[in-house]
């Protein structure tokens, strides 16, 4: 090995410093060690030998930390002041469901003060467990078309009953329904844990589950992790059911059949009932158009993209970090709401829509606008009547889609009064009975005015015998349907049920504590890529509490961000408002809060490139890659993970610089470089039907794409190998099948292999 250290290092270290302990409200001395201590060992690591990562780079990166991290900054800054499972029974379609609206809400809230309350009583201390979720999409391929295959539920069923199969394997997968029919989502069976191993097994069990999904397609399908087939949408583009017809009943579309909506009633049920709830219009989403050499004058929009399937349709990676309480949740939640938008930027892989090349990169303004409930009043669009029964009556203004960043801060600050709130400088409309149930319980209120935000909606999915038959004492069902639809950035994902809990439990039998969800990021091509993502927003989060930092920046700032991220080649061409200074000043007790939430504007944030961001600027920004590199040294990483550790962050880097491309650059210019396009910003069915196979091919590893990897050489992946094979002593069948098998390798010469 290159090190001495264990390999079971554990990367779980939380608020090492004095100040993020008074903001996290810990001063236990096991959590802690002093200042000095972390003081040596920056310049301990500014100072070591680089012979072990990326040679003088390395020594400078680690200087640059030491020195950013401990030094002044100049100028000083101002003085101022569960994942659920789905369902299963009858859905209630929407006019049955409004006169129950009213009631899911307010006990929706109970639910949640009755968590909260038991939450309190307990001293949790839990250990870091994480996981992602990746999903794929299914096609079915022919020498001229690719087509969606809608085989997504056998497909999931029948690796399920594999999976339960192989349960006694420590390495395993769960696969989970989407709402395509075409798509299944897969995660690893147990968590990862909290140990710098457990960040090599991210991309183990990608290649496995990638493994056993291609395991169990026909000769003629491929899972390609593409964000969206770019013919989605256009012409006869879906096959594996009988009924294919557009218009239907469900959604009403002009170009997608009911039938690519997954068959659990919820799905369907949650796309009738958006539609219903907007007044029977349907969602629309208008990505601009790329305009190319011979695209015609005109049509400077992508139109047509009337259902939910559009948006909901889009592949993802996600990442949830189980935090050691509520606090510090909290303050993960907040803090990577900030860093979003640098990430969707970074992970960008989705330039074209229903057969057209957009003006964009990304998927989440599509998304937004196709889970778009609100009313003509609501969005302003037009007059609604006044209904009662609704959230608001149905006319309040709701300044943005269910589909959205966020629009509050969660972390309750110890400073000055308007510290964080300060930095909550967007429209957030709360549900006023809601927030006052949450404070008369106890709640504070930053959290108080998070949840209550939440309820200005309307819960979309009621099922018949699972509303009033609810215990608000023993079930979270109402506040988790809430919840669960408010589709953001990060989610904050309470303790799962109301049961045991606390530091005296048994941890096998714990359940899952505060989380943290991270949602941002488009799937990538290869499982190296995806892995590299989630591994380094680990590691984010792990540098944010180790080294005491703050993200924090107007909400404002990071809606412009958002918009920034999902430009074409947003990664190496926009700025993104960002911290200048991230680390907590060494200052006085007075002005301790200055950094964590304080400043005037010109001192706290300023524009930064995604380079400048990951690698840092000047002398007062460290980075956040050369902060990682020195957090896996403090926490003493051994050689061996650090070296492949280091191939993710430097990936993350490289796609920054513009040294490793994006997805959707790579996409784009397939597309553009295709013998058929036409410069028209047309994506015929044979380009679409061969970026499919060529995206495929890529993530197999039989399709060497080093611009998109950074150089890495993704080691090929086949079936071979997907399951156990069992050494059976069960008798062969039929003599003819003995005779067979034993004459082939009766009189054969020096065996080969398999392949003889």
């Amino acid at each position: 090995t290159l090190g001495c250290r264990s390999a079971r290092t554990p990367i779980a270290l939380y608020s090492q410093r004095p100040a993020l302990r008074r903001r996290l409200g810990r001063s236990s001395p096991s959590a802690s060690f002093p200042d000095s201590k972390l003081r040596n060992k920056l310049h301990s690591v500014a100072s070591q030998s680089s012979a072990t990562m990326r040679g003088a780079a390395w020594a400078l990166c680690t200087a640059h930390v030491a020195t950013a991290l401990l030094a002044p900054p100049s100028p000083a800054p101002k003085l101022t002041q569960r994942k659920a499972v789905l369902t299963v029974g009858t859905p209630l379609n929407w006019p049955d469901a409004l006169d129950r609206l009213a009631y899911v809400r307010e006990h929706g809230i109970d639910q949640f003060v009755e968590m909260w309350r038991r939450s309190q009583t307990l001293t949790r201390d839990d250990d870091l467990l994480w996981g992602d979720e990746v999903e794929y999409a299914v096609l079915r391929v022919t020498d001229e078309q690719a087509k969606i295959s809608l085989r997504g539920p056998e497909i999931r069923d029948a690796l399920a009953t594999k999976e339960e199969a192989h349960s006694y394997r420590t390495e395993g997968c769960a696969w989970h329904p989407e709402y395509g029919r075409w798509m299944v989502e897969g995660t690893p069976s147990r968590p990862y844990g909290g140990y710098a191993a457990d960040l090599l097994r991210v991309e183990r069990n990608m290649r496995l589950r990638r493994r056993r999904l291609l395991s169990e397609l026909d000769s003629d399908e491929i899972c390609p992790t593409l964000v969206t087939f770019p013919g989605f949408g256009v012409g006869d583009f879906c096959e594996g059911c009988a009924e294919l017809q557009v218009n239907g009943p469900v959604a009403q579309s002009a170009s997608v059949p009911d039938s690519v909506i997954h068959p659990h009633p919820r799905f369907a049920t949650l796309t009738k009932n958006i539609r219903a709830r907007r007044g029977g219009e349907n969602v629309r989403a208008r990505p601009p158009r790329f305009m190319d050499k011979n695209t015609p004058p005109g049509s400077s929009f992508i139109e047509g993209l009337d259902a939910m399937a559009y948006g909901m349709g889009a592949c993802c990676v996600q990442v949830t970090f189980q935090a050691r309480d509520s606090t510090e949740a909290r303050y993960c939640y907040d803090q990577l709401a900030a860093l979003a938008p640098v990430m969707l930027a970074l992970t960008a892989a989705s330039p074209c829509w229903r057969g057209v090349l957009a003006a964009t990169d990304a998927r989440w303004d599509i998304i937004s606008a196709s889970v778009d409930d609100r009313t003509p009043a609501e969005d302003g669009r037009g007059v609604s009547d006044k209904d009662d029964r609704l959230a608001g009556s149905g006319v309040r203004q709701l300044p943005r889609s269910r589909y959205s960043s966020i629009s509050r801060y969660a972390f309750e600050c110890d400073g000055p009064a308007g510290q964080v709130r300060r930095f909550c400088d967007v429209d957030a409309p709360i549900d006023e009975n809601a927030y006052a149930k949450l404070k008369s319980a106890g709640v504070d209120e930053a959290l108080s005015r998070h949840v209550a935000h939440l309820f200005v909606r309307d819960p979309l999915v009621l099922f018949e015998g699972l509303i009033e038959e609810v215990d608000d004492k023993s079930a979270t069902d109402h506040f988790d349907n809430l919840q669960s639809t408010n589709w953001n950035t990060v989610r904050l994902k309470p303790p799962t049920g109301l049961g045991v809990g606390g530091i005296d439990s048994n941890p096998a039998e714990r359940e899952p504590g505060w989380r943290t969800e991270f949602r941002p990021m488009e799937v990538q091509l290869t499982d190296f890529e995806n892995a590299a993502f989630s591994v380094f927003t680990v590691l984010v989060t792990r540098v944010i509490l180790a080294f005491d930092l703050s993200l924090y920046v107007p909400l404002s700032r990071v809606d412009a961000n958002m918009r920034r991220a999902q430009r074409m080649d947003a990664a190496t061409s926009e700025k993104f408002y960002f911290r200048r200074q991230l680390a907590p000043n060494e200052v006085s007790e007075a002005q301790k809060f200055v950094n964590c939430c304080g400043g005037d504007d010109d001192d706290v944030f300023e524009e930064m490139t995604c380079l400048e961001i990951i690698d840092g600027k000047g002398d007062y920004f460290p980075g956040l890659a050369p902060l990682a590199y020195a957090y896996l040294d403090h926490i003493g990483c051994d050689g061996d993970t650090l070296a492949r550790l280091s191939t993710y962050i430097e990936l993350v880097r490289k796609k920054a610089s513009g040294e490793a491309v994006t997805g959707a650059s790579w996409i784009r210019t397939f597309i553009t470089e295709h013998p058929e396009y036409a410069q028209d910003s047309v994506v015929s069915p044979k380009i679409a039907r061969d970026l499919a196979v060529a995206a495929h091919d890529v993530g197999l590893g039989l399709r060497p794409a080093p611009e998109l990897t950074g150089g890495q050489v993704i080691k090929p992946i086949t079936r071979s190998g997907a399951w156990d094979t069992r050494l059976s002593a069960d008798k062969i069948p039929t003599k003819e099948e003995r005779r067979e098998l034993l004459a082939r390798y009766a009189k054969r010469g020096p065996f080969r292999g398999a392949q003889e």
